[in-house]
């Protein structure tokens, strides 16, 4: 085999290991249990600055006749 058909293949196998490295870090990395806590967080503190939105009966309503008449359209 040639020098260059090695060099491209260990060039190749570095970039795999190199994708598998990034693949689990941070957030992705957590226990599933610790990132629920984390996110619960980020949603207590929406909620009491003001920042989260929360629909109204009526907004609530329309949005599920919106789903629903998609729904429909796209079975015909």
């Amino acid at each position: 085999m040639s020098s260059t058909y090695e060099e491209a293949l260990a060039a190749d196998e570095s970039s795999v290991s190199a994708t598998r490295s990034r693949a689990m870090r941070g957030f992705a990395a957590m226990d599933p249990q610790k990132q629920r806590e984390i996110a619960s967080l980020g949603g207590r503190a929406a909620h009491q600055s003001g920042h989260a939105h929360q629909f109204t009966p009526e907004e609530a309503r329309a949005a599920g006749r919106k789903r629903h008449q998609k729904n429909l359209a796209s079975a015909v």
